[in-house]
């Protein structure tokens, strides 16, 4: 390997990270603190669903165009703003006081996070090679999954004996850090005559999927009617309908639909994103449920799921192995199988469950659901041409986002319908099993998507021909 192949499969992945490693622990922080921002905001932790959804709508409804803005003014310059406005929402968020500052400064973080992450990829795709990939994407997300692991606990303890806000404004010096290594070590890849943007179908797909998540999300709060919620709705599916006609007549759509015709790609979005629907909703999920259903304070419950990203950080030394090995087809059927039962197992837990055993589950649990989440984000680039790769990321990263904010507000319908059903005002931890036992077999659906792969499919990544 080459000095300058080195540095591309191996710096660039740490720089790249070194931003995500805030926006990955900023995640799974707010995830532990929710029930105690409830309280000092006076609003119910599940409508807390809200500063959840709103930042993965933010993601959604600018990443579209995040793909045009890195070829158009440069990967690095859009890459360091992206860490400017993520940061100035992290601070934004420190200083609410009430549910709707909360959740336009986590709609800013957003914002921010759409142009952080895929543009971080961008530069990632175009400039390591395909049999470099691997290696690449697992240096990529090993810091990035330090957050994850450290993130519960920290946020947990101080929560418990501090103050909420700091989970927030711990950013600021990651995001110092972050901006300053990124100036420094960062290509500033750009197209010389980018296409023109596509605005009609920014504005369609954008307020396609706002409406679409937003009613979804505030469905059943009492926030608006229940009419006001199906036009909504209604609204959005009809936009997107004609963001779908719209991507079809154009040269350059902002979201190019046609790259589904390229079968590995089509099946890692399709049965990724039904998997994505359990991931996103159980970082949601799980500490809601053994805080509010079994009583444990802030910092037992970030203590126990925690160690999902550790879980998750072992499997990086060893996903490349075993996707050469055992191929993507072989790896995805098997490994979804165990994902969705492992999710299921935690359905399980009770008050009494010892600690060991909770952690223990969710270990490794949070082990093959990265292995899963590491052999899709590369299967779905290995038949991609190098020209195509700017926006089969974008596309792939909105509907990546969307399915998580989609199992956000999935699970939180289902505790909201439970307790309609029976007339209760409060949750019970028979709730959160109930909904963990759905979105574990949404889940497994999956399996069956990616029971149409060919054998060999991603062999320019994995090595491993039929």
């Amino acid at each position: 390997m080459s000095s300058t192949a080195s540095f591309n499969a191996r710096i660039l992945p740490l720089v790249i990270a070194s931003a995500l490693f805030m926006e990955q622990m900023d995640s799974t922080i707010i995830a532990t603190s929710l029930p105690a921002i409830a309280g000092d905001l006076g609003v119910s932790p599940v409508a807390l669903k809200l500063a959840f959804t709103t930042y993965l709508l933010g993601l959604t409804v600018v990443l579209p165009v995040s793909g045009w803005l890195a070829d158009r003014y440069g990967a690095k310059t859009v890459f360091r703003t992206a860490i400017v406005i993520f940061t100035a929402g992290s601070a934004a968020c420190g200083f609410a006081e009430n549910l709707h500052w909360l959740v336009a400064a986590r709609g800013l973080q957003g914002v921010g996070g759409a142009l952080m992450v895929p543009v971080g990829r961008i530069i990632l795709l175009r400039s390591v090679q395909k049999s470099e990939l691997l290696d690449a994407i697992a240096w990529l997300t090993i810091p990035a999954l330090v957050g994850p692991v450290i993130g519960p606990p920290i946020g947990g303890y101080i929560t418990t004996v501090y103050d909420w806000r700091w989970i927030f404004w711990m950013n600021l010096p990651f995001g110092v850090i972050a901006f300053g290594l990124a100036s420094w070590l960062m290509p500033n890849l750009k197209m010389e005559s980018p296409p023109p943007l596509d605005l009609r179908g920014f504005l369609l797909s954008g307020g396609g999927l706002s409406l679409g998540v937003f009613g979804l999300t505030v469905a059943g709060r009492g926030l608006y009617t229940d009419t006001q919620v199906v036009v909504m709705m209604l609204v959005g599916g009809l936009l997107l309908v004609a963001y779908g006609i719209h991507a079809a007549r154009v040269p350059n759509p902002i979201l190019d639909l046609r790259l589904f015709r390229i079968p590995s790609y089509r099946h890692s979005v399709s049965g990724g994103n039904l998997f994505r629907i359990a991931v996103g909703a159980m970082p949601f999920i799980v500490p809601l449920m053994l805080q509010l259903g079994f009583g444990f304070s802030a910092f037992a419950s970030g203590m126990i799921t925690f160690a999902s990203a550790l879980g998750a950080v072992s499997m990086k030394f060893t996903v490349a192995r075993l996707v050469r090995h055992f191929g993507y087809r072989s790896l995805l059927i098997v490994n979804g199988i165990l994902c969705c039962v492992m999710f299921a197992l935690q359905a399980l837990f009770t008050p009494q469950t010892p600690y060991w055993m909770m952690f223990g589950v969710i270990l490794a649990g949070g082990f093959m659901r990265s292995l899963q989440f590491s052999s899709l984000n590369t299967l779905a680039y290995a038949d991609v041409d190098h020209a195509e790769m700017a926006k089969a990321n974008t596309l792939y990263t909105v509907l990546q986002q969307l399915f998580l904010a989609l199992g956000v507000a999935a699970a939180a319908f289902l505790l909201d319908a439970r307790m309609w059903w029976y007339g209760r005002n409060s949750l019970e931890a028979s709730d959160f099993s109930f909904v963990i036992v759905v979105v574990a077999l949404i889940s497994g659906f999956s399996v069956i998507t990616f029971m149409k792969l060919d054998t060999d499919a991603g062999a320019s990544i994995s090595g491993r021909e039929r």
